[in-house]
């Protein structure tokens, strides 16, 4: 038997124990989450930047067959402005963000879950907010603050004694009550 052909009979457990798994891992879907902006780019996408206390956040929760999703606004203290016009220290600025989680028996496709290391009330934070224009999940047209997409909210300095909003989504979750009372 010619050497090479010994080598390839020698080597096909190993071969078929690559393949193998080679194929358990292309067959498994990767939960492909936003990479997060660098400072530069989330300076750049802002139209605004603001930072201030934030003093409340008002959800409520989307449901559909495989996705809980929760909007929320958070009202926040402006204590000073670092880009864009109309925003004033004292005054309050309301900025959008998002939260799903995946509820369906099927396994979760590749994507987002959306916004990161969004503040608590109480939190000091600095928030990059897109009033007109790309957010990063879309075009923002209608002259409401979202926070830049994923990772738009720097938290400065956390309140103590105070709810985390994960904590308040996952109570508004289990008893299906969010601030608003829905």
């Amino acid at each position: 038997m010619p050497r090479l052909l010994q080598q390839i009979i020698c080597c096909r457990p190993a071969i078929s124990a690559s393949l193998a798994l080679a194929c358990v891992a292309l067959a498994t879907p990767a939960r492909a989450e936003k990479e997060p902006l660098s400072p530069d780019e989330l300076q750049k996408m802002a139209t605004h930047i603001v930072v201030g206390k934030v003093n409340a956040v008002y959800s409520y929760n989307t449901k559909d067959p495989t996705w809980l999703t929760t909007r929320s606004v958070a009202e926040v203290a402006v204590e000073k402005v670092e880009k864009g016009e109309g925003l004033k220290p004292g005054a309050p600025v309301y900025a959008r963000f998002w939260h799903r989680r995946w509820i369906s028996p099927q396994q979760q496709p590749p994507g987002s879950n959306g916004h990161d290391g969004m503040g608590s009330v109480g939190d000091k934070v600095r928030l990059y907010l897109i009033d007109k224009g790309y957010d990063g999940t879309g075009e923002n047209t209608d002259g409401g603050f979202n926070v830049a997409y994923a990772n738009g909210c720097e938290v400065l300095q956390k309140a103590e004694g105070r709810k985390s909003v994960t904590a308040l989504k996952a109570s508004a979750t289990k008893t299906g009550v969010s601030k608003s009372g829905k």
